[in-house]
């Protein structure tokens, strides 16, 4: 594996896009980030460290990739969020923004609950792989089309425990 990103450079570019978010909405609004799991709870976990105390979480959970390295192309729902998101502020927190099918999917289930708004983090960016265009108002890092795996991000369920995101080399 070859290290792409750092623990130190993903915590600094979170730090960031925690202070983004929350300048985006007025001091007394509630932020509630709905994280996709099982990639973004890294990720989640430190944004939410960094924010302030108006925000709230729940998680919810889709496959496309299986054991492979490329995506299905189908989207499986696999968990629903506990709580309703009508008249909330939500962000969908996204370890990676891939091809897209993932987060379209995601984003047009959660425009029909009726949210005050919906908007999306994520932590890495592949536009050179996108199949259908997504809106994604944070993005921590673009990157290019290379598979990679740590903080959170996995080959067959391994390697999320990583601390940073390296590339997963054949």
């Amino acid at each position: 594996m070859k290290v792409l990103l750092d623990a130190a450079t993903i915590q600094a570019r979170i730090g960031e896009l925690a202070r983004e978010i929350e300048a985006d909405y007025p001091p007394d609004d509630e932020i509630h980030l709905a994280c996709v799991l099982k990639g973004g709870f890294m990720f989640m976990s430190d944004l939410v460290r960094c924010m302030s105390t108006r925000v709230t979480l729940d998680f919810l959970a889709t496959s496309s990739y299986g054991a492979g390295t490329k995506s299905s192309g189908e989207v499986r729902f696999q968990k629903d969020l506990e709580t309703s998101i009508e008249e909330r502020h939500v962000i969908i927190v996204e370890d990676i923004v891939d091809t897209g099918l993932t987060l379209n999917y995601l984003q047009e289930i959660l425009r029909k609950r009726a949210p005050a708004s919906l908007r999306t983090v994520c932590l890495l960016s592949k536009p050179s792989r996108r199949q259908v265009e997504v809106p994604v108002e944070y993005i921590g890092f673009t990157i290019e089309d290379r598979f990679v795996v740590g903080y959170g991000l996995d080959y067959a369920e391994k390697y999320r425990n990583l601390p940073y995101i390296a590339v997963l080399q054949d």
